[in-house]
């Protein structure tokens, strides 16, 4: 039985989760959203909200802090000057998944990980629609 064992270990070694936490977290305040597995996304939510309330205090410690996680200071800077002063008000939950269904290959359940407060160009930008226009058939084209 698994009494009071936290956590996932994904088929991985401890290392080898770290590093794909790592490259996660990387991919998700650079594109700020991801599709992944949803136990993988279950995994790394917690990570990332804590990355995310570290980065509320602009401090050296805790942009050390944040710097562990993540590989680049471009994306430090970005959890810092972009993203968090998004989270400022909200007391927690900065992240939602959406369940996707499963994946082609393997069944899989899929998701996606993604911020719930959106960017300011993304919020003033209204997706365009599509116009799907009928094309006329040729009705004498098709006698042939």
């Amino acid at each position: 039985m698994r009494h009071n064992i936290r956590g996932r270990k994904l088929g991985r070694t401890s290392a080898h989760r770290k590093a794909l936490f790592r490259n996660q977290l990387a991919s998700l305040v650079q594109a700020e959203r991801i599709k992944t597995t949803l136990h993988k996304a279950k995994e790394l939510r917690p990570i990332a909200e804590r990355m995310i309330t570290r980065g509320r205090i602009d401090s050296v410690h805790a942009r050390r802090m944040v710097r562990q996680w993540l590989p680049d200071r471009a994306l430090v800077r970005k959890v810092f000057e972009e993203i968090s002063p998004r989270f400022v008000e909200r007391p927690g939950g900065y992240l939602r998944i959406v369940k996707l269904g499963p994946r082609q290959g393997d069944g899989a359940e899929m998701a996606i990980l993604e911020f719930v407060e959106k960017s300011a160009d993304e919020a003033t930008e209204p997706k365009a629609k599509k116009d799907k226009k009928s094309t006329p058939v040729d009705t004498a084209a098709a006698d042939r």
